[in-house]
């Protein structure tokens, strides 16, 4: 028994727990020591149960899988956690690697994968799946893109009007601006105008998302 894996089940849908049991049991490897109904109760039994690995949902009630893993990934000795859900937008596989997932895999992913990933993750091996994977790719050449563009453009702001624009990206207001880079609103102005002529935009949301893509802010 000292090389099975303990496994704590996490989705707000319990007929995708008892399939996903009844699967995992199957293995003879991997045993399901308790599930949960959404990220509140996951924490509950991850307390009491001492799980190797979580397989987690993202969208349910209380608490999200995000905000689960999160903490569960905080406490000593954390499980391993695998997202294991039917969303696979940038947001949600950037958000669960962050939050300390060590899989990301979509629900409709073979049962023999899903139980070969629960055992490769729990032994310490990533696991994404093919098409994360390659959402990943795809988001990191255009993020590269657009970084190395909106560097290049910034580069033709003057010191100040870059201080400016870092500040318009935080969300300050003119008078914040003024009172933090001791100038006067009026001056503030003519800074954003000026930003707004060298970089041929039209506004400072513009502005803000520019310095976002320059990893400014």
């Amino acid at each position: 028994m000292a090389d099975v894996i303990r496994v704590l089940l996490v989705d707000d849908d319990a007929l995708v727990r008892a399939g996903l049991s009844m699967m995992l049991d199957g293995t003879g490897d991997i045993v399901v020591v308790a599930e949960a109904g959404d990220g509140r109760e996951a924490l509950t039994a991850a307390s009491a149960h001492a799980p190797d690995l979580v397989l987690m949902d993202l969208q349910m009630p209380h608490v999200d899988g995000i905000t689960a893993t999160k903490r569960l990934r905080a406490r000593p000795n954390p499980p391993e956690v695998i997202v294991l859900t039917t969303f696979d937008t940038d947001e949600h596989i950037v958000h669960a690697l962050r939050a300390g997932a060590g899989g990301f895999l979509l629900k409709d992913t073979p049962p023999a994968e899903i139980a070969d990933a629960v055992a490769r993750v729990a032994a310490g091996t990533p696991i994404l799946s093919p098409s994360v994977i390659r959402r990943l790719m795809d988001r990191t050449v255009t993020q590269t893109g657009a970084y190395e563009r909106a560097r290049t453009a910034l580069a033709a702001l003057t010191p100040r009007e870059h201080e400016v624009a870092v500040a318009i990206a935080n969300g300050h207001s003119n008078a914040e601006i003024a009172r933090a880079l001791l100038m006067s609103v009026t001056t503030v102005k003519s800074h954003v105008s000026s930003i707004l002529t060298k970089l041929d935009l039209d506004n400072r949301t513009q502005i803000a998302l520019l310095a976002h893509d320059a990893d400014l802010v």
